[in-house]
């Protein structure tokens, strides 16, 4: 599907989507079509009744004359309440709505009306992103799609008055849509395509884009003492892997930003194995690896002006002869021991060693590390938020913002002394799970975790397990993998790391 911002002129064919603001306003371009079809759309506005041009909201109107198919109108809501997501959602929407329709052709206005305190060259440049996004679909395994549930939709016009503008504006953000396919395409593939090895592949793929990517197999880990990291997954025929990422667009000899990602390929929570239904889900137990690859992916592809290290554990967790036992003791690079109580919980002991090396080796002006981490986190949150925590104000702050205006929500919850003394441990120096009664899953895994940044290291901890995947479509985000953590990492770095 090929997406395009040209100048605002009617389209002759296909279907045309226009904008509405509360009350059934229209805007210049909307009043010019409507006058061209002989006021077909007021009256089909009146004669709807309940359409009011709330956002949200939308109507067809089907053979409406000057050559087009049909017309969307689409609700946007109070005018100078509109804001740039208000854009993406409905491009996103209109693209789903039209994606097996049979029609060929879509035009988008992305015109703002009267009252929006928006651009109009950004209100276009995020229609084009939210079509990108809406479009996603994973097709890769099927074979044998009918011809109504194949895609139609070949050209996605998005027509603005600010066209030149929209299109500079948009290049970046095309960019970070790729990110986000890529990360969406390795959480969505199967466990025997992506694996430790395979997925270090993907991740050497980077270098076309002047990412400089190391791979470390379990060799190198042993050398630097990755026992935590390396119990995981010696239950595995397929060798455990740490990649380092580096992009460096900012100062030379500047302190990165870090970003680190669990990724456990598949997570059966060896020995101490997890329920047979709906296990097959968790090939995603990688997600929080993939949104750092698709980071990573997004700011090189953009040549964003900071340097940022993305650091990836990537491991299997399988039950075999040779898989680590509940009460093994093990010993993170840090030097501090692990009672390993319970087997399921080892992303946190993939993180605690990637962590350690990546605070050691880069010393950076900031950490912070996304995992699927712990079902825990969907009781509190559900799949809306991703939990928040941090030993940093300004960081945190930092990261609630760059949610916020990415729409990746986040929800900061509590560490302190008392959450920490559960880990503590008879015969090491902590265990791996909170003692029992203990509760608070989220923030012992959290509390375990803090155990392993450097004091001075402003750090953040995304526990993304209720939103890496999601069982719903939504305007911009598919059933299936969300890509979740991508655009909020890049929104972060734009915002407070990169050169100005």
């Amino acid at each position: 599907m090929k997406i395009e911002i040209v100048d605002a002129k009617s389209p002759k064919r296909g279907s045309l989507v226009l904008v509405v603001g509360e009350g059934r306003q229209l805007g210049a371009f909307g009043q010019r079509i409507d006058k061209a079809t002989g006021g077909a759309l007021g009256k089909a506005m009146a004669a709807s009744g309940r359409f009011t041009g709330a956002r949200g909201q939308w109507l067809d109107v089907l053979a409406p004359g000057a050559g087009l198919s049909r017309i969307l109108l689409a609700g946007l809501g109070k005018p100078a309440e509109v804001k740039a997501a208000a854009y993406e959602a409905l491009a996103g929407d209109a693209v789903k709505r039209l994606a097996v329709s049979g029609e060929t052709d879509l035009a988008i206005a992305a015109e703002v009306l009267k009252g929006t305190v928006l651009p109009a060259a950004e209100a276009a440049a995020r229609a084009a992103f939210g079509a990108r996004l809406g479009g996603y679909r994973f097709d890769k395994y099927r074979t044998k799609v009918k011809d109504k549930d194949k895609p139609s939709l070949k050209v996605v016009a998005v027509l603005s008055e600010a066209a030149a503008a929209a299109k500079k504006l948009h290049a970046p953000l095309d960019r970070l849509a790729a990110g986000v396919e890529l990360t969406r395409n390795l959480v969505t593939e199967p466990a025997n395509v992506i694996y430790p090895e395979s997925l270090a592949a993907e991740c050497r793929k980077l270098t076309k884009l002047g990412v400089k990517v190391e791979v470390f197999g379990e060799r190198e880990m042993k050398r630097l003492g990755m026992g935590a990291l390396l119990g995981v997954g010696q239950g595995s025929a397929r060798e455990s892997q740490l990649v380092v990422m580096q992009w460096n667009g900012g100062k030379k000899g500047a302190k990165p930003v870090s970003f680190v990602g669990k990724g456990v390929c598949f997570d059966t929570g060896g020995i101490s194995i997890k329920p047979a239904a709906g296990m097959e889900e968790m090939k995603w137990d990688m997600g929080g690896a993939g949104a750092v690859i698709g980071a990573m992916a997004a700011l090189a592809g953009r040549k964003a002006k900071a340097n940022v290290v993305g650091v990836v554990a990537l491991v299997e967790n399988m039950p075999s002869g040779t898989a680590q036992r509940p009460g093994d003791v093990v010993t993170s690079m840090s030097g501090q021991t692990i009672e390993v109580l319970n087997t399921d919980a080892e992303g946190r002991l993939i993180l605690c060693d990637a962590m350690w090396y990546t605070q050691q080796r880069f010393k950076p002006q900031a950490m912070v590390d996304l995992a699927t981490l712990t079902g825990a986190i969907i009781i509190a949150l559900g799949h809306e938020h991703a939990g928040l925590f941090s030993n940093n104000d300004k960081l945190s702050e930092q990261l609630t913002a760059a949610g916020k205006a990415e729409d990746e929500q986040l929800w900061r919850l509590p560490l302190s002394d008392a959450y920490d003394a559960g880990l503590n441990s008879p015969i090491a120096d902590m265990q791996n799970i909170a003692g029992p009664g203990f509760g608070a899953g989220s923030i012992t895994a959290a509390q375990f975790l803090q155990r392993f940044v450097v004091e001075k290291t402003p750090w953040a901890h995304l526990d993304i397990a209720g939103t890496a995947w999601s069982k719903k479509d939504k305007a911009t985000v598919p059933k299936g993998a969300t890509g979740f953590g991508v655009r909020l990492l890049n929104r972060l770095v734009a915002d407070h790391y990169e050169d100005r």
